[in-house]
């Protein structure tokens, strides 16, 4: 079946869906995007995404097309039309054409299957290395998920150079903050510890859950400035996204984390998340 996308206002094939060639977002990059995970044919904290959107746009003064109820429809309409019940959805809103007395936005939606991380990633962990490019928390794209992403493409691509499964950025000042596609957590002393939104990291839904869960749960965790002597002194690592959920962290370059394998409070946040998500999706 011809895969199937929700541009603007309705769904039509891939091959038939087209953008203004003065659309800001094709040209400057002046466009948010959400990636979410559908799982059981419901879509994991859409409310949380659409929250994070509008506010993105509120602050960056891009005009999004319709409001969260549309775009929610639309979500499950494409997913819908696409006869998916597990999958990657991608939205993606834009400025529209720059050229026009009144811009209208441009809105795309699609969906396609979900495709899992290795499982063993989850058994044995990854390796992740260390970017040698830097953030800073003062850029207005800074907290965003703009579609301004390609030293993210770029960096990513360079970890994968090295068989690694991800690359962890640092501010301009030396403080900790996320990896290109993920938000990172360290344990130390079995308290989860994680950058501050201060050091202007993209505010992650599966962030969000874990640091929920664990106050649900009776797991101290923390929001702060960390270090890369914090990093490579913790006892366990892990990353997150939507994707990924929970995905243990056993290598940074050369150095090993703990004993090189998952930790006890690694596999305990990621279980709690697990069955969180089956709930929220109905396979609980």
């Amino acid at each position: 079946m011809a895969q199937k996308v929700f541009l603007n206002d309705k769904i039509i094939e891939n091959s038939a869906a087209h953008i203004n060639c003065a659309d800001g977002g094709f040209l400057y990059g002046a466009g948010l995007f959400e990636t979410m995970r559908a799982s059981n044919g419901v879509v994991f904290a859409l409310d949380d995404h659409l929250d994070r959107l509008f506010a993105s746009g509120e602050k960056l003064k891009i005009n999004i097309r319709g409001d969260k109820k549309f775009i929610a429809d639309a979500v499950y309409e494409t997913l819908n039309a696409n006869e998916l019940k597990e999958a990657r959805i991608r939205l993606t809103a834009t400025s529209g054409p720059i050229s026009a007395e009144k811009p209208e936005p441009t809105l795309l939606i699609t969906a396609v299957n979900f495709e899992p991380y290795p499982k063993s990633y989850y058994d044995k962990g990854i390796m992740v290395v260390l970017n040698s490019y830097r953030q800073n928390p003062a850029d207005v794209l800074s907290g965003h998920k703009t579609t301004s992403y390609f030293s993210r493409i770029s960096a990513l691509a360079l970890a994968h150079q090295k068989r690694a499964a991800e690359t962890l950025w640092f501010t301009v000042d030396g403080l900790l903050a996320e990896g290109c596609i993920s938000n990172v957590f360290i344990v130390k002393n079995l308290v989860l510890f994680t950058p501050s939104l201060k050091t202007g990291i993209l505010p992650g839904i599966a962030r969000k859950t874990v640091l929920n869960l664990a106050a649900e749960n009776s797991i101290k965790a923390e929001e702060k400035e960390l270090t890369i002597d914090d990093l490579l002194g913790a006892d366990e690592v892990f990353i997150t996204n939507v994707c990924m959920q929970v995905l243990p962290v056993i290598g940074i370059e050369a150095h090993n984390v703990g004993n090189a394998k998952p930790g006890a409070a690694t596999k305990k946040i990621a279980a709690i998340y697990t069955e969180y998500f089956n709930e929220k999706v109905g396979l609980k």
